[in-house]
């Protein structure tokens, strides 16, 4: 009659009282921006660090490099491990590994070392980023869901053009070592704020180590197949299949398990299926995009640093005011309808950019790359809303690490892609890259126009 403790907390059962549920998303919100911003100022260290440490170029790209890896490989392990461990125990253990894993980087004295705090970093990251998805399904009500959502999003833009103009100011005043102590306060703020997150029932199947490592290896050959494709094809194929071999062996366990690692359970529900396959493409086109597009403004328009910096600032722009929109048209239209429409104006930003002519107006091109960034940020909200709701609550856990790394890995294959096209077409490299963006668009319009059509295509949202 004692199997179950009387001391927790039982979970709402349509998401946290007011003012707690207050306080928890606060308390998320931060943790979000903590992950944003540790990803996105060290990108913009890595020539301080180089200068100090007395590496080259190739070299401290591991700074970056190992911390990705790190994330690709653990994130869905991690996912698992939190639904039997607990979303609060995970969260603590993320913060407090973040914090301890900055201030090493920030004393490190070589490439090493400081890879090294890069990897537990990575850790810490995943650690926290395969919770967000889980924490906001059950710290909202449904009702208000999508606005929880949207917060995210949000969050996710603004702290992503802060990011790199943070780090850049910092490194104005101070040296690289600051911008890893910088987030440090953060992390200690939210570790206030544990006490309010939803207290969420456990797994009680046992952890899958043999799937854990069979995970492991399919998703960092991919991510580094991907990475070497161009430069080393064989060894890239060599890794390809490999993927394939422990893929099968992964898929097939998966199959026989009710909540497994890999959550091919999630994935037989049409809507987060439907989801799945318009954020890979999503977050492949915006990232094609992003890697493109700064080398055609620069070497096919010729403009300079700054403005090229505006003209980013301006898509992020559009991806922070239109979640919150998008969450309020939910009440009005499908989530299918509104993630065509989002898809098709990020297509339409993209392409805009590229039928503009050659020394046109910079405003135009400013409004390109804002229709671009609206069209992401009113694709985010519903699609994300449909991923999380398909699941059922016990496993939210696992859809938001599906979340997560779909995000991540449509993000490296839509890299890899603009490398391909880079390599195989220099003389026209960067305008090929913006194509590539614009396909992958239209490949997440197309899915969302065919998703539009199936009855069960928002059943559990």
């Amino acid at each position: 009659m004692s199997s179950q403790p009387s001391c927790k907390p039982p979970i709402e059962a349509d998401g946290l009282d007011w003012p707690r549920r207050l306080w928890a998303a606060l308390t998320l919100l931060v943790g979000i921006a903590v992950t944003v911003l540790d990803a996105s100022m060290a990108n913009v260290a890595l020539p301080s660090i180089a200068r100090s440490l007395s590496v080259d170029a190739s070299q401290v790209v591991w700074v970056v490099m190992a911390y990705n890896l790190v994330i690709v490989v653990s994130l869905l392990p991690l996912s698992a491990m939190a639904e039997r461990v607990g979303f609060r125990r995970m969260y603590v253990a993320g913060m407090v590994l973040l914090m301890l894993a900055s201030v090493g980087a920030a004393f490190s004295n070589s490439l090493v070392t400081l890879i090294v705090a890069r990897v537990f970093q990575g850790l810490a990251s995943s650690m926290l980023m395969c919770l967000f998805g889980g924490l906001v399904r059950n710290i909202y009500p449904l009702a208000k869901l999508s606005q929880g959502i949207s917060l995210n999003a949000v969050t996710v833009g603004v702290m992503a053009v802060l990011g790199p103009s943070l780090g850049a100011f910092i490194l104005e005043l101070a040296s690289w070592p600051w911008i890893f102590l910088v987030i440090v306060p953060l992390c200690m703020a939210s570790l206030f704020g544990v006490r309010f997150l939803p207290e969420v029932p456990r797994a009680s199947e046992r952890f899958d180590w043999t799937a854990c490592l069979l995970s492991m290896v399919v998703f960092g050959l991919s991510l580094i197949g991907l990475d070497i494709l161009v430069k080393f094809p064989l060894w890239a194929l060599a890794c390809f299949a490999l993927v394939a071999v422990t893929g099968t062996l992964l898929l097939r366990r998966s199959l026989l398990q009710t909540a497994p690692l890999l959550p091919v359970d999630l994935l037989r529900r049409v809507p987060v299926a439907y989801a799945v396959g318009a954020s890979f493409f999503s977050f492949a086109a915006q990232m094609s995009a992003f890697v493109s597009l700064p080398f055609y403004f620069q070497s096919v328009r010729s403009f300079s640093y700054a403005d090229v910096g505006m003209l980013l600032g301006a898509w992020a722009v559009g991806v922070a005011g239109m979640a919150p929109m998008s969450s309020w048209l939910l009440r009005y239209f499908s989530i299918a309808t509104l993630c065509a429409v989002g898809a098709g104006c990020m297509a339409l930003g993209v392409g805009t950019v590229l039928v503009l002519p050659l020394g046109g107006s910079f405003a135009w091109l400013t409004v390109a790359m804002l229709l671009g960034g609206i069209g992401f940020g009113f694709f985010q909200t519903p699609n994300n809303r449909a991923l999380l709701t398909g699941a059922p609550r016990h496993r939210s856990g696992a859809a938001g690490g599906l979340q997560s790394i779909t995000r991540v890995f449509g993000q490296g294959f839509g890299t890899a892609l603009v490398s391909v096209v880079f390599t195989l077409a220099a003389a026209f490299g960067p305008t090929a890259g913006v194509l590539v963006s614009i396909v992958c668009a239209l490949v997440a319009t197309a899915i969302n126009i065919h998703r539009a059509f199936n009855p069960a295509r928002d059943a559990a949202s």
